[in-house]
């Protein structure tokens, strides 16, 4: 029996609609350039480049850097959202470079590209992160208890005990909620949302015993009576953390002292 034999335009098969056109779009990236060694001013720079809409913005700065401009700077690292560093202002709202689809803020009009506020720019979208970070430090972000011989044993947990801090455990200290803070624009000395959320993250640790310390830090005037509820930290945190209730649970916490 003879064996049958696909006719090669068969085997090629039809293409699918559309498929012969292009899925590049032109977009323009509109990004403010700052280097200290050149001007004490920062500008606006333009640049125009194809680019699937469905790649990401820092997809289309890496095209920039590696085809256009090679002097543009910032910061990346695992371009999946884990480590946190390339936050900056994107459309005039935090968030990381590395999770905004081209598609998803409106490629038709230019798309600006910002440094984070309330933290020196050093070089085009990096800033100093120094001030963040001490802040960060000075809530002691550890676990902490009374006994300082290593355990024997596992510190054992119960899963709702687990639950009670578990949504503030998902901070990656990208700073997008802290540089979206007015408060913070206005005065760097305030702690920040990230600095209060990471305390409200061992406050509510049962297996913690430094929660009256941390809550004294945070009870100074720079802690969390400064906050001003306008959301927008929750609103930038692009973990979904909801940093508002959080600061407001160590708000209570403080009144209470039941925590």
């Amino acid at each position: 029996m003879a064996t049958p034999v696909l006719d090669k335009a068969d085997a090629a098969g039809s293409p699918e609609p559309g498929f012969a056109d292009s899925p590049y779009i032109t977009v323009t990236l509109r990004i403010r350039r700052f280097n200290p060694e050149v001007s004490a001013e920062a500008t606006w720079e333009d640049f125009q480049l194809e680019i699937d809409p469905k790649e990401r913005v820092l997809d289309a700065l890496h095209k920039i850097k590696w085809d256009l401009d090679g002097t543009l700077t910032f910061r990346r690292s695992c371009a999946h959202g884990i480590c946190g560093s390339d936050a900056m202002r994107i459309n005039g709202k935090n968030r990381l470079a590395c999770k905004t689809l081209i598609k998803d803020i409106n490629p038709e009009k230019p798309i600006t590209v910002e440094a984070i506020k309330g933290l020196t720019v050093l070089k085009d979208l990096v800033v100093d992160m120094e001030p963040f970070f001490q802040a960060y430090r000075d809530v002691m972000p550890f676990l902490i208890t009374k006994d300082t011989n290593e355990p024997t044993r596992e510190r054992l947990q119960s899963a709702e005990d687990r639950e009670r801090f578990d949504d503030t455990t998902k901070c990656i200290l990208c700073a997008a909620c802290t540089t979206s803070c007015p408060v913070f624009w206005n005065d760097g000395q305030y702690f920040g949302p990230a600095a209060i959320v990471n305390a409200h993250r061992f406050i509510f640790d049962s297996r913690d015993e430094a929660g009256e310390q941390r809550l004294e830090i945070l009870n100074d005037r720079d802690g969390v009576w400064r906050c001003r509820t306008t959301f927008n930290c929750t609103d930038a945190c692009p973990r979904g953390i909801e940093v508002t209730k959080a600061i407001a649970e160590v708000k209570r916490a403080l009144i209470t002292r039941r925590y």
